[in-house]
């Protein structure tokens, strides 16, 4: 009896044909971006320019500081984090023209004529040390009580939602409500 030989595969295209496969998965397969924080960040300068920048007025800054221990200070007062969304409301809305809280100057806005527009920034600084889950969660608050008075105008002004809103509305509302934020560089506190 003859003893068959077996036959050998050819296995020198393997590589090739792996390959190729490689390179259709990646190019067919869409990768999610992930979502970060929404903000926008100021353009780089090299010296700033003190000639520019009005003197600090008091009034008009909401100090917000999240220290090592990540407790809420808010106009060096502690504050619950709860509390937040409402005392930056108070502070921007302003309705009784309370000294303590920030000054209103009169603008003109397309679909609202002569309004009083608040001239407070929300100063939002943290220790080095600051757990950054609460970081996440004190600016949460403080976008949630922008964004929950862009509503009311919103609904108000145009009985609808601000993100319902045209182009031009959300602008107007956005000159009315201006969202100015400071975020200081983390520094490292006593505690």
């Amino acid at each position: 009896m003859a003893r068959r030989q077996t036959e050998e595969v050819n296995a020198g295209s393997m590589a090739d044909i792996a390959f190729l496969l490689l390179i259709f998965f990646l190019v067919t397969t869409t990768m999610d971006a992930d979502i970060g924080l929404g903000t926008v960040l100021p353009p780089y300068q090299e010296e700033p320019d003190d000639t520019e920048n009005p003197p600090k007025n008091d009034r008009n800054v909401f100090e917000i500081l999240v220290n090592g221990n990540n407790q809420l200070m808010v106009e060096k007062q502690a504050m619950d984090i709860s509390k937040l969304t409402d005392a930056t409301k108070a502070f921007i809305l302003n309705p009784h023209n309370d000294p303590n809280l920030s000054a209103k100057e009169l603008k003109n806005i397309e679909f609202f004529g002569a309004k009083e527009v608040s001239k407070g920034i929300i100063s939002l600084q943290t220790a080095s040390d600051t757990e950054y889950q609460v970081y996440l969660i004190v600016q949460n608050e403080v976008l949630r009580a922008f964004n929950e008075l862009r509503n009311d105008l919103a609904k108000d002004k145009f009985g609808k939602k601000f993100d319902k809103l045209g182009a031009s509305e959300k602008e107007a509302i956005r000159k009315v409500l201006p969202k100015l934020i400071s975020e200081a560089e983390p520094v490292k506190l006593n505690r």
